[in-house]
């Protein structure tokens, strides 16, 4: 077998250096994509503030002072780029032909509004402050709204294209007379939108792409000859004990700088601008942190249990994953049920053995054999009851798509788009509330939301004008549908007696299926359970409405535009905790408490039987079962009580042989119950022992173990008479030889 492992920042020492994968190293060839010599010009000062800013400035100076070739940006996030985007805008508008649309169209309109505004004092646009600008939780597809950093002035050293001081502020100096054709580019841009940096640009103008890291090695833009580099990346990262994420924007690596670089030497020779100091540059690390080590690992870890990998954490991982995260993909996977419970008795040394080589479950193959995550996994597993799957996979579909609303808090271009965007909000925000519903549904929170619009938009075809005029992104919309095809024939490769199929006309669930879509997520989700905090916890005014979580000490808050923000349920479960302003549970439904226990066993303490009400024989199964008040996790949240089936031990025993004398394990026994020298109640007595009867009873039920109707049944079949003779002494002589006749009573 030939392997070929190609990358563009790869750190090939992890592979050529790790005997256990290549006991002989393998040949590195390095091919260099770069076709023209591309020249580096680095700042002579970093600036540590506003980055954004000194972006800016230095992409104005390249297109006043140099000569013509296009120009890509690096930003960190989407609402960067808007901003830089609507300033460049308006520093050099240009008057566009009739034919052209869209981008064309706004930028016109910027053109006559300069004409208009010439004559009048220039006002400078207020700066916008990404650190201030939203608190919605973002995502990587998102990158916006998470910078906290500004930047400052900066000149360049050592390069033949010195671009000089700058002359004030750009944004007063609107000049159309050198017209630049302004695009944006990030991942959740439509992807007719994402089209137009391929185009050539319209006669007369420079084309400018203001980019994320998602132009850094995925595509070749025709015509780049300038890329100006902020150096900084936002990158997703999560906490290895909470769960919690975050984006923080930090600097990148020197082989992703250097792949920005290359972009302007593609199609000729280019320059690239760094905002940052050659003694910084040296500070990078030298290539990116694998993305392996800064986020969750259960799915890794439960396909190679799949693969009866059973001892993931000796595996050759070129980069491995921490202890920690194996550590917690485990105990996930168990508590989920895909991976065998390790004992809990015996050797320490063999238990904490056991921990990291537990084998896999049949629900855990069932689960391995979804591509999506092991929480995700498991309520499909769950989801045949009443009719849910279907709706299942349609959550779980939109779970797994992120963003699938469109970004309507972005900063406009102009007042037109401004006026847009507001009419958009308003609308997204009333299709929300009737896509959320009423009464049960309303509680089944902002997955009623996603259901609704997921099926909203397949009955009207999944049209991107169904999706443009409803907020919603068509790129994640049509996401959805192909990935609700794939986890359909999934689930029938699994069950095939399930019968699912993908309907384009999915009527909104029932009443009882929202109950039990929300006990399916409740099971997949029981360890992102969050309770409202008390007024009597509350220690500081700002943790008004907010929930605890078991790992997190600060609270958590439902987002403002969460369908149950302004009934906030006493119990939910979220998808995950994003941290922005605040740490905001994104994904949100209400759960009823008195399913915790019953649902989330694992997770759960379990007091002494309660004496009220009493313990009894389930008729039906022949066990003694009780109620026992619960406590959930180490957080020790109280519970509603909750049935289960009675403690093992002596007590067990004692109450097996009361319902045995009662008749109500063996009814043949009822007739007897009037005749007994004894009342059965005496079992359970603190000085039952001094009884011989009590005594011969219980001793005879222990020595066999039985606890139970089954059991006793197993027994009488190897030995009829057993119990005969203990049962017979809280009878009268008179009746013994009746009973031994009839004995066993079955």
């Amino acid at each position: 077998m030939k392997l070929i492992i190609m990358s563009a920042t790869l750190r090939v020492e992890d592979f050529t250096d790790n005997k256990k994968l290549f006991p002989s190293p393998p040949p590195v060839i390095k091919v260099d994509a770069r076709q023209f010599p591309v020249s580096i010009h680095f700042n002579k000062r970093t600036p540590m503030e506003d980055y954004v800013g000194e972006i800016f400035h230095k992409t104005c100076k390249i297109h006043r002072m140099l000569p013509p070739g296009g120009i890509l940006v690096f930003l960190t996030g989407q609402a960067e780029v808007h901003d830089v985007c609507r300033r460049l805008r308006k520093a050099f508008p240009f008057r566009r032909s009739t034919t052209d649309t869209g981008e064309e169209e706004e930028t016109f309109k910027d053109t006559r509004r300069f004409k208009k505004d010439k004559q009048k004092q220039a006002v400078a646009l207020p700066r916008i402050h990404l650190d201030n600008y939203s608190a919605l939780p973002v995502d990587e597809g998102d990158e916006d709204r998470l910078a906290g950093v500004d930047d400052d002035e900066c000149g360049y050293e050592g390069c033949e294209l010195d671009l000089g001081e700058d002359e004030g502020d750009p944004d007063e100096k609107a000049d159309p007379s050198i017209p630049l054709y302004v695009l944006p580019l990030y991942s959740l841009l439509a992807p007719e939108q994402q089209a137009k940096v391929f185009q050539a640009s319209p006669a007369g103008t420079r084309l400018c792409v203001v980019a994320t890291n998602v132009a850094e090695t995925s595509l070749t833009i025709p015509g780049v000859k300038y890329v100006v580099d902020c150096g900084k990346v936002k990158k997703r990262y999560y906490d290895r004990v909470t769960g919690v994420s975050s984006f923080k924007v930090s600097w990148t690596s020197q082989a992703s700088a250097n792949q920005r670089a290359g972009r302007a030497g593609r199609t000729e020779p280019g320059h690239c601008y760094r905002l940052f100091s050659s003694a910084v540059f040296g500070d990078f690390s030298e290539f990116s942190e694998a993305e392996i080590t800064r986020r969750p690992v259960e799915d890794l870890v439960l396909q190679m249990k799949d693969l009866n990998i059973d001892k993931v954490v000796n595996f050759p991982f070129p980069t491995a994953p921490s202890g920690e995260a194996l550590m917690a993909a485990e105990q996930l996977l168990v508590s989920l049920g895909a991976l065998e419970e390790p004992p809990r008795t015996g050797r320490v040394i063999d238990i904490e053995r056991a921990k990291l080589s537990c084998p896999v479950t049949p629900l855990g193959r069932a689960m391995a054999s979804f591509p999506v995550a092991p929480r995700f996994a498991k309520m499909l597993a769950l989801g045949r009851q009443q009719d849910c799957l279907p709706y299942v996979i349609a959550v779980v579909a939109s779970m797994t798509v992120r963003e699938i609303f469109e970004d309507l808090e972005r900063p406009a271009a102009t007042e037109d788009e401004s006026s847009k965007l507001a009419q958009n909000k308003a609308r997204l925000l009333q299709m929300r509330r009737l896509w959320a519903g009423q009464g049960p549904s309303l509680l089944l929170g902002d997955l009623m939301v996603l259901l609704g619009a997921v099926g909203a938009c397949e009955y009207a075809g999944c049209t991107p004008q169904f999706c443009e005029t409803n907020g919603l992104r068509y790129k994640a919309m049509v996401e959805i549908r192909r990935l609700r095809g794939q986890l359909t024939n999934a689930v029938n490769a699994v069950c095939s007696e399930g019968g699912v199929f993908v309907d384009s006309k999915m009527a909104p669930p029932t009443e009882s299926q929202v109950i039990c879509l929300r006990q399916i997520l409740l099971a997949g989700l029981g360890d992102h359970l969050a309770r409202r905090i008390r007024e009597e916890e509350i220690l500081d005014p700002k943790w008004k409405n907010g929930y605890k979580t078991p790992l997190l000490d600060d609270p958590v808050f439902i987002h403002p535009s969460s369908a149950l923000f302004k009934k906030p349920p006493e119990f939910v479960v979220y998808q995950e905790v994003m941290e922005t302003t605040k740490m905001y549970m994104r994904v949100v439904s209400a759960v009823e408490p008195e399913w915790i226990p019953q649902l989330l066993p694992q997770y759960c303490h379990y007091g002494p039987p309660l004496e009220t009400p009493a313990p009894w024989l389930c008729p039906s199964t022949g066990t003694i079962r009780s109620h026992c008040t619960s406590t959930f996790y180490r957080v020790a949240w109280p519970l509603p009580a909750v049935e289960k089936a009675y403690p093992e031990g002596l007590d067990r025993y004692k109450l097996f042989a009361k319902f045995l004398l009662e008749g109500e394990v063996c009814l043949k026994l009822k007739k007897n119950c009037s005749v007994l020298l004894s009342n059965p109640s005496i079992m359970m007595k603190t000085w039952a022992k001094l009884q011989p009867r009590t005594e011969a009873l219980l001793v005879e039920l222990a020595s066999k173990r039985v606890d139970c109707r089954d059991a006793l049944l197993a027994v009488w079949k190897e030995k009829e008479k057993f119990l005969l003779s203990a049962y017979c002494q809280w009878l009268p002589e008179s009746v013994h030889q009746e009973v031994a006749k009839s004995w066993p009573p079955v």
